[in-house]
């Protein structure tokens, strides 16, 4: 069995390796690929493996931009880190999924259901990838309007309007207001991402999603980055990571 791994943070995917190990020590592990646009080369240019184990949040964005970009008949295994909407989309295929952190018996559990549906000499319809997209898409036509902060005995609603951006801090997460207020706030920025409005908001590395009313001033930056200049100012590096900097150029252009 060819397995192949797609997943951008790694101790993930070392995890994932060593279990993959004990449980199939026969399989042949193709590599880990870290970005949409890297998966999307390599699906291109490379046999269909008979497995992939997949991320949903990669480097450079979801990892349901591979279905559009390429053809994938691939039977998938999803790992997500939230047991919500995502779960009920993937029950309407015929793949499988798995929450963070991965459990052996867990995992064990999608293999066993991997090769019970797709076994050798078994010819199931290719997974409906079309229909979970379509799934995916309902629920997320309402984007998170306001926030709900509390400090001490009072709570406040910030509107997403309102927000300049949001960042993580010594693994806190904070927003900050257009009019210069910070607050902690609950959501991670992998929540973030998905509850946000993407024509509004854009995540420009793993410590930063900035609303386009923060974009004070922008240059050109090594490795064909981008620096941003955020307002209100913050003391720490706002920089459009690499993987991210073309799609970064796309959505300030307002191309969706």
């Amino acid at each position: 069995m060819k397995i192949l791994i797609i997943e951008d943070e790694e101790p993930a995917a070392q995890r994932l390796k060593k279990i993959l190990d004990e449980l199939e020590p026969g399989a042949e592990l193709l590599g880990n690929l870290v970005s949409v646009r890297s998966a999307v080369e390599w699906l291109k240019n490379n046999p269909a493996p008979d497995l992939i184990l997949l991320d949903i949040h990669l480097a450079d964005g979801s990892s349901f931009e591979i279905f559009k970009m390429t053809e994938v008949k691939t039977p998938v295994i999803f790992i997500t880190a939230y047991d919500e909407y995502a779960i009920q989309a993937f029950k309407v295929t015929s793949v499988d999924y798995l929450l963070k952190p991965i459990k052996k018996e867990e995992l064990n559990e999608a293999l066993q259901k991997f090769k019970s549906i797709y076994g050798k000499g078994k010819q199931p319809a290719t997974p409906d990838f079309e229909k979970l997209l379509e799934t995916l898409r309902q629920p997320q036509a309402e984007y998170k309007k306001r926030f709900l902060i509390r400090f001490g005995e009072h709570i406040k609603a910030v509107d997403a309007e309102n927000v300049a951006y949001f960042y993580t801090e010594e693994k806190i997460n904070f927003l900050r207001t257009l009019d210069n207020h910070t607050y902690h706030v609950d959501y991670n920025l992998d929540k973030l991402e998905e509850i946000l409005d993407p024509t509004r908001f854009f995540r420009i590395n793993r410590q930063f999603i900035i609303s386009i009313d923060s974009i004070d001033q922008m240059f050109s930056f090594s490795k064909s980055r981008v620096k941003i200049n955020l307002k209100p100012p913050i003391n720490l590096d706002t920089i459009v990571s690499t993987e991210r900097s073309p799609l970064f150029k796309e959505w300030l252009a307002g191309k969706e």
